[in-house]
């Protein structure tokens, strides 16, 4: 009999641990013979622990799942019972989604290549090892697949400007410095399939030029970082990293370096600086890391999800990736839903659904029942958006449009009892402590937001245009997109919700 656990931290958090030490003991003492694989989470939060067993009819999923649950389980031989939730990809959550980046995760166990293999893994390695290097650039580009980590830039065009570049050694950066508020893909995929990242990072390798990669993961992530080492050692012993790739005598090898927790090393300039062991700071551009990267070599610099997208475009073609989507916003994209939700977790669909779709159709809307206020989409510096805003479409230029961002596509979901000018301070606040301090409109533009927004607190109306007047001097003068990005939750918030600013005014003069 075979039983899956997930090993993911999320659900390490709610208890998977020690229910499959329940499970393994309850095995032991009923004479079972149970193989317990230890997979990735399916991105059903709320179901942590969701425990899987695999019958003639499919894997049934039961969850969440307690210590306490576990003998009656066994008692119902994993069938009829209380936390039965059916079969596993045709719960509703599952059965609506797109699966594309995240096929596997959670289906299979992560540190195993044979199982890797036998769910469609390596064949976009295989095929990308069959191609030159500018059909390998020429495959990504025509995908239409851009940056998922935030600012969404061509993964084909960043690709083709490394590979075109003359230089004795250029690297393959991934950003896994995953810090926005809301956002856990990027854990989920290094946690649960590894080995589609490695494998990403594999033919990107081989689509540059580049012969070494490196995986900068932040250091809140030690299950990630667990997991990203072991799948590197059993990557190589299969040959999908080394001197000849799966045989083909093209070289590419990679680590994991660790973060040391600043939220602005998830700026590409400012993790290349982290990772050649310097200060974390922005570094201005020109020179593009792509030109003049890490160690002053050609880098291509992706997030992850970026990465562990490749091997399916490789795998069925960019045809069939770009077939997904609207407009410029092509493939799948996985949404992240967090904060006051009923049903929380990772949902991988196209392009294109609306906001409102997404918060009450996939979301069910908050977890305390009361109207949904706002939504934040794309971490701390994502503008909020009022359910005015809920027909906009979930596309990169359609956020742009109503003045917001993707971002890394983490939404949280906020009811009708959130004070806005309080997630104003916040976003200035926020802003004030992650400065990496290189640049006057970030450095101090931070600190005298928060300033200002207490002085509209206090009742100071004047102080709504010196406000407005700091945010646009942060957007415009800042060298990243800290600073940069800030005045959007501000001003979104200013714009979406005033009343909760003049609230402000009357209480003060009350």
């Amino acid at each position: 009999m075979k039983i899956y656990v997930p090993r993911d931290a999320a659900a390490k958090a709610l208890g998977a641990d020690a229910v499959a030490a329940e499970i393994t003991e309850q095995a032991k003492s009923r004479g079972i013979d149970v193989t317990l694989v230890r997979n990735g989470s399916r991105g059903m939060v709320w179901l942590e622990p969701l425990v899987e067993a695999e019958t003639p009819a499919g894997r049934m999923a039961f969850g969440p799942v307690t210590v306490a649950d576990v003998a009656a389980l066994f008692d119902a031989g994993f069938g009829a019972h209380p936390l039965a939730l059916g079969e596993t990809d045709k719960i509703d959550w599952m059965a609506r989604q797109t699966r594309l980046t995240f096929a596997r995760c959670g289906v299979i166990d992560p540190l195993s290549v044979a199982d890797y293999e036998a769910h469609g893994g390596l064949a976009g390695l295989r095929r990308a090892l069959s191609m030159t290097s500018a059909e390998i650039v020429k495959e990504t580009t025509d995908s239409g697949l851009r940056g998922r980590g935030g600012a969404g830039f061509p993964t084909g065009i960043k690709w083709k400007t490394v590979a075109d570049a003359k230089a004795d050694q250029k690297y393959i950066v991934c950003n896994a410095d995953e810090g926005d508020s809301a956002t856990f893909a990027d854990r989920m995929i290094m946690e649960g399939d590894p080995l589609t990242l490695i494998e990403g990072m594999a033919i990107a390798g081989i689509g540059v030029g580049a012969t070494k990669g490196y995986v900068y993961i932040r250091s809140e992530y030690p299950d990630a970082i667990e997991v990203m080492q072991a799948a590197i050692g059993v990557a190589r012993e299969a040959a999908v990293l080394g001197t000849s790739v799966l045989g083909s005598g093209r070289a590419f090898d990679m680590e994991v370096r660790v973060g040391a927790g600043a939220y602005v090393c998830g700026e590409e300039t400012s993790l290349l600086n982290s990772l050649e062991g310097k200060r974390g700071v922005v570094r201005a551009k020109p020179p593009l890391p792509a030109l003049e990267g890490f160690l002053g070599k050609p880098t291509v610099v992706n997030n992850v999800i970026s990465l562990a997208t490749v091997p399916v475009i490789f795998e069925k073609g960019a045809a069939f990736y770009k077939d997904f989507g609207l407009g410029r916003s092509r493939g799948t994209i996985p949404l992240q839903i967090a904060g006051n939700v009923k049903h929380g977790g990772l949902f991988e669909c196209a392009f294109g659904q609306t906001l409102g779709e997404i918060v009450d159709g996939i979301g069910g809307g908050t977890a305390s029942g009361r109207p949904v206020k706002a939504v934040q989409v794309g971490g701390p510096l994502g503008a909020y958006f009022p359910r005015a805003l809920f027909d906009t479409p979930f596309g990169y230029e359609e956020f742009a449009g109503k003045d917001g961002l993707i971002g890394h596509a983490g939404l949280t979901v906020f009811d009708d009892s959130a004070d806005m000018l309080k997630q104003a301070r916040f976003a200035m606040e926020f802003c004030a402590i992650e400065s990496c301090g290189k640049c006057t409109p970030c450095r101090i533009g931070a600190v005298r937001g928060v300033e200002t927004v207490d002085r509209i607190a206090r009742g100071d109306a004047d102080a709504i245009p010196i406000l407005t007047d700091l945010c646009n001097t942060m957007k415009m003068g800042s060298l990243c997109a800290l600073g940069g990005f800030t005045p959007y939750p501000v001003m979104s918030a200013l714009t979406h919700f005033p009343d909760d600013f003049r609230v402000a005014h009357q209480e003060a003069a009350e």
